[in-house]
């Protein structure tokens, strides 16, 4: 496993864990950092969910402004890293074929909260706060942010976040449906991992199905996403994980799941 220097990462029974780690800058990102992610995310062999956080006391603070090193006035593509870094890792979070819990612990700002939101389940502590904060440099929310906040918490709620850039407690993003569950932040580590530990028990293929799914069901109509059900129940029931499923609830015992 490489030494990184901008992040952790474990994969072990099944639970992959990636932390941000640079908590002197609430995990903002450089490009070292995007660099040190991808390569992660690449070494999820045998991982069968991954759980993303942040080191300290927040999970991240978007784009780390001094790392463009732009003097005032100065012009800059944004759109460049834009295309290079963060599309590339919303893009790889929403399709990895395993579930991807958000486990936000602080601040999630700017391009890092439209990250957590681009994990499968986001779990927050009570004190976090989620803040579109694009708007008060004159940007739009990228890494996803326009196109999944209306779709979440509809488009007056998705408009007042952005142009206001005001953070949302996070127990109000569980309240308006921008993220899953909002907890103690005594009980935040126990939360995840009782998640963690299910996911990595449970019948993988199924679950990356149910994930490819739903996100995909934006761009269908109701007819085709019953054909596409069809052949989803088709493929997974041909799966050992469905065989095992069954064979447990007939035989009233815990199933053993392998992912296949």
């Amino acid at each position: 496993m490489p030494r990184y220097a901008t992040i952790l990462f474990d994969n072990q029974g099944g639970i992959a864990r990636l932390t941000l780690n640079r908590p002197d800058r609430l995990n903002s990102f450089t490009v070292a950092m995007h660099e040190e992610v991808a390569d992660a995310l690449g070494r999820l062999d045998g991982a069968r969910v991954l759980v993303l956080t942040g080191a300290g006391r927040g999970f991240c603070a978007g784009q780390d402004l001094a790392d463009r090193a732009v003097a005032p006035g100065e012009a800059v593509d944004l759109g460049e890293s834009v295309e290079q870094r963060y599309n590339p890792l919303i893009r790889r979070l929403t399709t990895l074929p395993l579930p991807v819990i958000a486990r936000v612990n602080g601040v999630a700002a700017g391009a890092g909260a439209n990250v957590a939101l681009a994990c499968d389940i986001v779990i927050a502590a009570r004190s976090a706060k989620f803040i579109q904060s694009f708007a008060n440099i004159g940007l739009i929310p990228d890494s996803g942010g326009t196109w999944v906040l209306p779709r979440l918490v509809g488009q007056a709620r998705a408009l007042g976040l952005a142009l206001t850039a005001e953070p949302l407690p996070a127990e109000r993003a569980a309240e308006w449906g921008l993220i899953w569950k909002a907890v103690d932040d005594e009980s935040l580590d126990a939360e995840v991992d009782a998640l963690a530990r299910r996911f990595a028990a449970a019948p993988t293929r199924g679950l990356a199905a149910i994930k490819r799914m739903i996100r995909d069901s934006w761009g269908h109509s109701l007819d085709e996403e019953l054909d596409l059900q069809r052949d989803a129940m088709r493929a997974l029931g041909y799966s050992d994980d469905y065989r095992e499923g069954v064979a447990a609830f007939m035989e009233k015992r815990t199933p053993r799941f392998t992912g296949r």
